[in-house]
């Protein structure tokens, strides 16, 4: 089970946490993150080939939450990327187009809670692999990476 923590005496609706996988630790912390954003989704990550973190992402978009998603333009073909089905939901996606891939697996909720970690957005990674998510609140760090993944869409290109 994760290492979860509240301050203020009041439970957070994103809640700071340390998950691993193998299991579904990982998995159910980023479901959360997604699921309890209330505004806007900055999601920066290699792949996406979970359906269910695919269908979490469809249904807060269809929700009215402003997802904006970046990630590697290679990845896009592989068996089970899940990239066009999320592009033909709408949301905005941006690819890399450098020589280098875009390895960053994080999200911004709200541009307040950030959610980071070796984890790649896959069922191999619950299923297989020894993982890490870390989900925080504090406010430099979600600014940092907020900032990021803004010079980062800034560069990438969309994705059609």
């Amino acid at each position: 089970m994760g290492f979860l923590s509240s301050f203020g005496g009041q439970p957070a609706k994103i809640k700071n946490g340390v998950y691993f996988s193998p299991g579904d630790e990982c998995l159910q912390a980023i479901l959360q993150f997604i699921r309890s954003a209330q505004n806007s989704l900055q999601v920066c990550v290699f792949t996406i080939s979970d359906d269910r973190i695919t269908q979490a992402l469809i249904d807060a978009f269809r929700q009215g939450l402003e997802i904006k998603l970046l990630t590697d333009n290679e990845k896009l073909f592989d068996k089970g990327a899940d990239i066009r089905e999320l592009a033909k939901e709408g949301l905005e996606i941006r690819v890399d187009n450098t020589p280098n891939h875009m390895h960053h697996k994080f999200a911004v909720a709200d541009h307040s809670h950030v959610l980071t970690g070796s984890y790649n957005w896959t069922r191999s990674a619950a299923l297989y692999n020894h993982e890490n998510v870390l989900v925080t609140n504090d406010k430099f760090i979600a600014a940092a990476y907020s900032r990021h993944f803004e010079e980062l869409w800034a560069e990438m290109v969309p994705f059609r």
